[in-house]
C-alpha cells in the first residue's frame, strides 16, 4: 500500500488537478476544466491511507453509488491509470451530456426510459456506450455499469418507471 505522501504525489503529478485541504486532514483533488457536473477526480484522501477516485464514466472500476473506487491499497500504476482514466472521462463529452435537455417526448421516441418521482420530477435513464446514464434535464446525475444498479439507485431516490 502507499503511504499518503505517495498518494499525494502521484495527484500532484496532473498538472490539470488542484489540490483542496478538507476537514480531518483530508484532501481533495479538483478537474476545473471537467465538461460535466462533477469536478472532483480525487476524494478524501487520509493520512490513514483511504482515498476515492471518481470512475463514474470510466467503467472497468466496481464504484459505489456516487461513482467512487476506494484506492486504500491501489499501487503507483494502478493509481496513475485510474487518475489519468477520470480525468480523461471528465474531458469527454462524447453524447454522454445531451447539448440540449432532453425531454419527455425525445425519450420516448429514442427508447430512453422516463422515470418519475412523487413530485412529478423526471430522470431520463439513457443506455450508451455500454453505460446507464441518469439525466435530469440536461445534466449527467449518475452513471452505472448495470441496469440494476441504475433502477436500485432511481428506487432509492423515490422514482418509479413511467409506463406511459
Amino acid at each position: 500500500m502507499l503511504t499518503f505522501e505517495q498518494k499525494i504525489a502521484v495527484l500532484e503529478s496532473f498538472p490539470e488537478l488542484t489540490r483542496n485541504d478538507v476537514s480531518m486532514g483530508r484532501v481533495n483533488y479538483h478537474f476545473e476544466g471537467s465538461v460535466h457536473e462533477k469536478k472532483i477526480v480525487g476524494y478524501r484522501f487520509h493520512p490513514n491511507g483511504n482515498g476515492f477516485v471518481f470512475a463514474g464514466l470510466v467503467g472497468d472500476y466496481d464504484t459505489d453509488d456516487k461513482g467512487f473506487v476506494n484506492v486504500r491499497d491501489f499501487t503507483e500504476t494502478e493509481l496513475r491509470e485510474i487518475v489519468d482514466a477520470s480525468i480523461r472521462s471528465l474531458s469527454s463529452d462524447r453524447e454522454t451530456s445531451p447539448s440540449k435537455p432532453v425531454s419527455a417526448a425525445s425519450a420516448q421516441s429514442t427508447g430512453d426510459e422516463i422515470w418519475t418521482d412523487g413530485d412529478g420530477q423526471e430522470l431520463i435513464l439513457k443506455f450508451e456506450d455500454e453505460t446507464f446514464f441518469i439525466y435530469s434535464g440536461s445534466s449527467l446525475e449518475m452513471a452505472f455499469e448495470t441496469r440494476e444498479e441504475s433502477e436500485e439507485y432511481l428506487a432509492e431516490e423515490g422514482f418509479t418507471f413511467n409506463r406511459k
